[in-house]
């Protein structure tokens, strides 16, 4: 049987949101996983959304560090890559090939691709992550507070510990992690205190992959969770995470608010849900 953990919101317990996320954390169901398959869905989304997607531009050229998720290669973010520079900023590769997890070798060569986008640009980055790519994205950022201007994650299992069931890809990361650094998922994101960089946390309650709890942030003055309808797969091209993606480039360092919805794309963005630590049992 799966080992549960479980998360709780600082909502009131009487709402729906809250009484979600109370119950026992355990791995996506096999639908979930099924339904991943709507990426194609959400790839058509993109193609039909392109033109206003491309209409953020102006940006202020600062340098974006992308990092894939679990297994993936940099040609799994070359869409969102695309897009980030369309809107004027300096999108950037991970270049250390497939991540097969938080290895020493990985982990020092994902250190020295941050130090050379910074050397490069002389500005500080903004790191984006896919899934498993955004905990290496807040493992940079807590190592490196003066190199990040931001983090961003998508569909990311922040509060994932080492032997937690929570996720499809566990029976695989079971495997690999004899030679991962012990360090690295020993402790969830909350037990390290607070991420010293603004952060945002994209994420979807119809995630096949992870358990959508686990990918919580919590929430504060420069710390916040956007819940979009996407696939855990699609997070990288649905035009929805791109939008709020926009939105958080677009805002001038030191000046950093949370990701509020117009009016006409409200109904894209359902009232997210927050990690409360101190209830955490």
């Amino acid at each position: 049987m799966a080992r549960a953990c479980t998360v709780r919101v600082t909502l009131e317990d009487a709402d729906p949101v809250a009484a979600a996320v109370h119950r026992p954390v355990r791995r996506p169901a096999r639908l979930k996983l099924w339904l991943e398959q709507r990426v194609a869905l959400e790839a058509g989304a993109l193609l039909a959304a392109a033109p206003l997607l491309g209409l953020p531009r102006g940006g202020d050229h600062s340098p974006v560090l992308v990092i894939p998720g679990f297994t993936a290669t940099d040609a799994s973010t070359a869409v969102l890559r695309f897009y980030i520079r369309t809107w004027g900023y300096w999108a950037h590769g991970w270049r250390v090939g497939s991540n097969f997890g938080p290895t020493a070798k990985t982990l020092q060569a994902t250190q020295e691709r941050l130090d050379a986008v910074h050397a490069r640009h002389g500005k500080r980055v903004t790191l984006i992550g896919q899934s498993a790519g955004g905990t290496f994205a807040r493992y940079l950022a807590r190592a490196n507070p003066d190199k990040v201007r931001q983090v961003i994650t998508l569909g990311s299992p922040i509060q994932l510990v080492s032997g937690d069931r929570t996720s499809i890809a566990r029976s695989l990361t079971r495997r690999l992690e004899r030679g991962f650094d012990p360090e690295f998922n020993r402790l969830a994101d909350h037990q390290r205190g607070v991420l010293p960089v603004p952060a945002t946390s994209i994420y979807t309650r119809s995630d096949g992959i992870v358990s959508w709890q686990v990918c919580l942030d919590i929430v504060d003055d420069r710390h916040e969770n956007v819940e979009v309808h996407a696939t855990h797969s699609g997070l990288a091209v649905n035009p929805a995470s791109l939008h709020v993606i926009a939105d958080r480039l677009r805002q001038p360092e030191g000046r950093w608010r949370p990701f509020v919805p117009s009016p006409l794309l409200r109904q894209l963005y359902p009232r997210p849900a927050a990690y409360d630590a101190h209830r955490h049992g």
